[in-house]
């Protein structure tokens, strides 16, 4: 087996796990939605769920297509043309799993840090908290 024909069966490999992870992440999500739940989940209304689901498995699929056609380009034939292509596809793929992302969570990529800053809750001052025992009153008193 040359060399070649190695990397595009790697790139084949790849486009079939790519296809098969939105296949059967489709029908996982869709077995999950339509499977009764005997405790509510985290995740809202079966709808949300399944959007969320299936959202997840496109983008694990969309991710290892990229890695196949990455692997094929840059393996087996190199040209200025085929990397155009490669860079076509990959703004486009890359544009699908960002609006992807920002449908599953409500969020740019990017903004991810900042959701969590602000759900944090700060910790409470000396004036809010004067109940502790460890913690001296105004007046100077020690707690009672």
């Amino acid at each position: 087996m040359t060399f070649t024909e190695a990397m595009e069966l790697v790139g084949r490999t790849m486009d079939v796990a790519g296809v098969a992870a939105i296949v059967v992440g489709a029908l996982v999500a869709a077995l999950l939605t339509l499977t009764p739940r005997r405790r509510p989940g985290p995740e809202g209304d079966a709808y949300t769920a399944f959007r969320r689901r299936l959202g997840r498995a496109i983008l694990l699929g969309l991710e290892l297509l990229v890695a196949a056609d990455i692997i094929r380009t840059v393996a087996i034939s190199p040209t200025f043309e085929s990397v155009a292509v490669l860079g076509l596809i990959v703004l486009i793929r890359t544009f699908l799993s960002w609006s992807l992302e920002l449908e599953i969570s409500g969020r740019w990529p990017w903004q991810k840090g900042a959701a969590h800053a602000s759900t944090a809750r700060p910790a409470p001052g000396p004036a809010a908290d004067d109940s502790r025992p460890d913690r001296a009153r105004h007046d100077g008193e020690a707690p009672a």
